[in-house]
């Protein structure tokens, strides 16, 4: 096949649309966790907090199969740091530890999904 003009490969990667999915993906979650309770607002926020020291390259959170053992120990660190605020509350703790595994885990899903998709354009 011959062109006349010069197509260089890497014109086909530069399209600006690749991402926009992801934004409009981003924004509806930020828009359903508006709609957050204020307690698992405030969970939701410790969750962050700690995921974002967990973001870095080689970190334990984009293992294959993450360390059960690992996720317990994040769980437990975050109802320390929230559960003088919950007691106020009157929240059982059975329920508080398991609303906190599922927000962490979650989270730990939505990042590992992000990770994933951005390495296939590298």
């Amino acid at each position: 096949m011959y062109y006349d003009h010069f197509f260089p490969f890497y014109t086909e990667y530069s399209n600006p649309m690749i991402y926009s999915g992801e934004q409009m993906q981003e924004k509806e979650f930020e828009l359903m966790k508006s709609y957050y309770p204020m307690t698992s607002r405030r969970i939701q926020e410790k969750v962050e907090e700690e995921c974002d020291r967990m973001d870095y390259e080689g970190s334990r959170m984009y293992d294959e199969y993450p360390d059960k053992f690992m996720l317990h120990h994040i769980c437990e660190k975050i109802r320390r740091e929230v559960e003088p605020q919950m007691q106020a509350q009157a929240v059982p703790g059975g329920f508080l530890d398991e609303l906190i595994e599922v927000l962490l885990y979650q989270e730990m899903t939505r990042r590992r999904c992000r990770r994933r998709r951005c390495r296939r354009f590298y």
